[in-house]
């Protein structure tokens, strides 16, 4: 029988006993370490989502008729300041418009907010975004009763984009046929009469225009182009207050070209058309060069 103290007590307790041991206190000890290592981890993972704000909630998207009537409210609330600068927020009014048109493309309140568009750009005179609203309009809703107004202000439109009579008349034909447009296809509209009046401004500005180039091939006495430019003027814009000067300066150009018998003709056609007028007593001087 084996006694405390023993040659085998003391051989196990060398053994078996203290490797056990010391695995066992190994294990705790690794064991606290990872513990001391992944807690500062946690906590500072913890610490991270407690910090992060709360994901904002997507709010929702107000009604057409909301956001139409909130636009419509920015641009009655014109302003100005010191009467002269215009700041009514037309871009702020035109956001709330595009919303709708944006998210409620079916709505009768995104056909609205089209047409708002582009007159909120018009009075900003913007022309050329009005412009291109305008024209839109017209041809994405064809039957609405809103169409000749369009037509009538993408004319103007072009027309303020028009340079003077001495420049390049490309908007004012684009206006003109804008116009053409809208007294052929819709008389009875109420745009028609202001319709009527620019046609014939911008019809004189046109006959001007051409007025003008045949000055500028007189003065460089080259009559027969000039001569063209009169006849262009008395062919196509008749009845605009131009004819008699047309009609003069035609006749001095016939007498450079040795027209004589032409010259006097045109001559006395003023006489009889427009007597006592500054036009026929200048023709009446230039008979006896006639004859």
């Amino acid at each position: 029988m084996n006694r405390p103290g023993s040659q085998i007590d003391t051989d196990f307790r060398l053994r078996i006993a203290w490797p056990l041991a010391l695995s066992a206190r190994g294990y705790r000890l690794r064991a606290t370490s990872r513990l001391r290592t992944l807690l500062p981890v946690a906590l500072l993972a913890l610490a991270a989502c407690a910090s992060q704000p709360p994901e904002p909630e997507i709010a929702e998207l107000p009604a057409a008729d909301v956001l139409y009537q909130e636009g419509v409210t920015l641009l009655e609330n014109r302003r100005t300041l010191l009467w002269l600068f215009d700041t009514t927020p037309y871009q702020d009014a035109i956001d709330k418009f595009q919303e709708v048109v944006d998210n409620y493309p079916y709505s009768e309140y995104a056909v609205a907010s089209e047409l708002k568009i582009a007159d909120s750009y018009f009075e900003q005179e913007r022309f050329e975004e009005a412009l291109s609203y305008y024209q839109d309009f017209a041809e994405l809703h064809p039957e609405h009763e809103k169409v000749p107004y369009t037509i009538h202000r993408a004319a103007l439109c072009h027309a303020e984009q028009s340079g003077s009579v001495d420049r390049d008349q490309t908007a004012t034909r684009n206006a003109l046929a804008a116009l053409d447009r809208l007294l052929t296809r819709y008389p009875a509209a109420p745009e028609t009469r202001e319709a009527e009046v620019l046609w014939k401004e911008l019809r004189t500005k046109l006959g001007q225009h051409v007025l003008g180039v045949g000055d500028f091939y007189w003065k460089r006495e080259e009559f027969q182009s000039a001569a063209g430019r009169y006849r262009q003027v008395l062919d196509e814009y008749p009845g605009l207050g131009l004819d008699a000067e047309a009609l003069y300066k035609l006749g001095l150009c016939y007498t450079h070209m040795n027209r004589d018998d032409d010259a006097q003709r045109i001559f006395e056609v003023i006489l009889e058309n427009y007597e006592g007028s500054d036009v026929a007593r200048a023709a009446q001087d230039q008979i006896p060069a006639a004859n």
